[in-house]
């Protein structure tokens, strides 16, 4: 019976980790470094192409901007969780801890938590 609920247990945390998509044009190092296979230089390497030619049109851009990175790395990350969302999109920013209370009928931004 402990096996089983173990088993289940296990089960249910390989799903949630699979379903947590990194968006590589607004995420940060650590959480393109949470990703399993990409270290601290490749990290690195995507985040400077990003920043110095803009956010990536598709997976195929992704590949080709960033040197180490083929097809089928690329299609190896994004089962491992990578995405590649619109270029279009705003880097995620940090919201301060003390920040100002809203105005009645003003628009919180979104903010997004990534923990691994």
């Amino acid at each position: 019976m402990i096996r089983k609920i173990l088993a289940a247990a296990a089960l249910l945390a390989a799903f949630g980790h699979a379903f947590a998509a990194v968006d590589v044009n607004t995420a940060n190092e650590d959480a393109i470094r949470g990703i399993k296979g990409i270290g601290p230089a490749r990290a690195k390497a995507i985040l400077d192409e990003r920043s110095a030619h803009g956010p990536y049109k598709d997976a195929a851009d992704l590949g080709k901007r960033v040197k180490g990175l083929g097809g089928h790395t690329v299609e190896r990350l994004q089962a491992e969780g990578l995405s590649v969302g619109p270029a279009n999109a705003q880097p995620a920013r940090a919201v301060p801890a003390l920040a100002a209370p809203a105005k009645a009928g003003a628009q919180q931004p979104a903010t997004v938590a990534v923990k691994k």
